[in-house]
């Protein structure tokens, strides 16, 4: 497992999950060192947006968020997938799949992952954020169900 995260303002680097992701080591090893830091420099209007993943909405999570004085943005579960982050992922699936071979192990995909990663251009990234309002209205005004996104 590979985390990311992305702002218009900065992107963080690829962290390699090795194992299972449990709320605390989310909590100890993302939250805390990576994604706190971060939303500090954007300033007091950043806001999280994750996913209902179960680590993500363990009792230890929500605690550090709220002690973090973590803005987070709330999503009902199995909403309609409008995170950017799941753009970047495909863009990355995308960029990987385009080298002449497989990667011949985990090591070789990580190094082709974080290459792939540094060679998005903020441009890019700032066009999914920013399209995030129209995604919403496009979503609402569909009923939930399929859009152009």
């Amino acid at each position: 497992m590979v985390w990311e995260g992305i702002s218009t303002r900065l992107r963080k680097p690829l962290y390699h999950v090795v194992g299972n992701l449990t709320g605390v080591r989310y909590q100890n090893e993302i939250l805390q060192p990576l994604v706190v830091p971060a939303l500090q420099a954007i300033g007091p209007r950043a806001i999280l947006q994750d996913d209902n993943a179960p680590p993500h909405r363990s009792a230890a999570v929500n605690t550090f968020i709220q002690q973090a004085r973590v803005n987070r943005m709330l999503w009902r579960a199995n909403s309609p997938d409008l995170n950017p982050i799941e753009h970047m992922w495909d863009e990355l699936c995308r960029r990987v799949q385009q080298h002449d071979a497989p990667p011949a192990n985990l090591g070789q995909l990580l190094q082709w992952l974080q290459q792939e990663w540094n060679g998005v251009l903020r441009a890019f990234i700032c066009n999914l954020i920013h399209s995030m309002r129209q995604r919403c209205v496009e979503c609402l005004a569909h009923n939930g169900e399929h859009t152009r996104y």
